[in-house]
């Protein structure tokens, strides 16, 4: 991705496996997610009724909206049936000595 930044997000020990942080970046809303071994990134505002995810339950790779219950497959973003119509965004994650990244792309 041109132009885009990595923005350093957490130590990986504050986000262990099964749990999620939900984080600020300039105006975005962004979730982190740590599933089955890996790091995974999302908008944190629900596509659906502008909750936050992180406020939900995960559970495995499937973040539930604490709003109306709408089901997000956290690995590729997308929805899994009503009342969600549309997929979240999806961010590039990487670990790097030992600090969780997340690439933010630049701005239009």
């Amino acid at each position: 991705m041109a132009n885009a930044t990595w923005v350093k997000v957490a130590p990986i020990s504050k986000l262990p496996e099964g749990k999620m942080l939900g984080i600020e970046i300039g105006d975005l809303e962004i979730a982190v997610y740590h599933v089955d071994g890996q790091y995974y990134a999302t908008e944190n505002v629900c596509t659906h009724a502008l909750a936050l995810l992180t406020d939900g339950i995960l559970d495995g790779d499937v973040v539930e909206c604490p709003l109306h219950a709408g089901c997000f497959n956290v690995k590729t973003g997308a929805g899994m049936g009503d009342p969600i119509t549309e997929d979240l965004r999806t961010y590039r994650v990487r670990v790097e000595s030992d600090t969780i990244e997340v690439e933010i792309p630049a701005a239009s």
